[in-house]
């Protein structure tokens, strides 16, 4: 009988057990299965944007080539120069407390952000497209991993640019140097370069990439190259996917388009191409 017991009690147990660890249905390390906002509205209008300083690589977080759900991601070597438009989300209350991918905790009330490539840590000055909003982030995690989305921002982020009634937005980020702000205080816009006559609508395409990830990571690599050159990414869809143009210009009279090429080819990028935009 006593065995009996025990051997009853040892059967609860188990089934408490395997209650815990499937709360939410979510067998990861997450209490939520889907992510939301906390329970109930919170004024974030007092929280300050992040303060730019000088930090060193994290240890964490920083790995490059790294995969996620079966795809390879690359970290750029600098977030110098880095300026992209594309689409953010949010996340909250399912990551609150949690680790990010640099080994910090994630605080949704704190002003940050996850990037896929961007080194960590970054600070980025965040743009909404549609009321013109800004906020300043620090990025410290790795992510969004779903869609075309370019970045995640805390909840206080998102509220702050007044995009948690429609969950996304279309943001501009730009990369904050912390040494020209700590000297000015504010985002040092790129020096102004005098105007030279102008090819029109000519540029050296480098090559088009599935990924925006490695275009973005091919951009990287260029910009310090191009002293008075910008090199952008210009996205293209056929009628199943997107091709992500990298391209050096408008290339002006006074280039010179064989060097241009041969500094290219150098960095390893074979046959880059004039092409005409748009």
């Amino acid at each position: 009988m006593r065995m009996t017991c025990q051997k009853l009690l040892l059967l609860l147990l188990a089934l408490v057990i395997a209650g815990c660890s499937s709360t939410g249905g979510n067998s990861g390390r997450y209490s939520m299965r889907h992510d939301k906002a906390p329970d109930q509205p919170v004024d974030v209008s007092h929280v300050k944007d992040a303060v730019p300083r000088v930090e060193p690589k994290s240890r964490g977080g920083n790995k490059s080539p790294y995969q996620v759900l079966g795809r390879s991601y690359h970290v750029m070597p600098s977030s110098q120069g880095y300026v992209a438009e594309g689409t953010a989300s949010w996340y909250g209350k399912k990551f609150h407390g949690h680790l990010t991918s640099n080994g910090e905790t994630y605080d949704m009330y704190k002003m940050s952000a996850a990037h896929k490539s961007l080194p960590l840590p970054t600070f980025l000055k965040v743009t909404n497209l549609a009321n013109n909003r800004q906020v300043i982030v620090r990025v410290n995690d790795r992510g969004p991993f779903h869609g075309d989305r370019l970045i995640d921002l805390s909840y206080a982020a998102a509220s702050r640019l007044d995009m948690l009634k429609h969950g996304t937005a279309r943001v501009r980020l730009e990369a904050i140097d912390p040494l020209a702000w700590q000297k000015s205080g504010q985002l040092v816009a790129a020096p102004v370069v005098a105007a030279q006559p102008v090819i029109e609508g000519r540029y050296l395409q480098v090559g088009a990439y599935s990924s925006r990830d490695a275009a973005e990571f091919v951009q990287s690599q260029l910009r310090p190259l191009m002293t008075s050159l910008a090199v952008m990414i210009r996205p293209v869809s056929s009628s199943d996917r997107t091709l992500y143009r990298v391209q050096i210009g408008p290339l002006r009279s006074d280039n010179s388009l064989p060097e241009l090429t041969r500094q290219v080819e150098q960095m390893g990028y074979a046959n880059p191409r004039l092409v005409d935009f748009p």
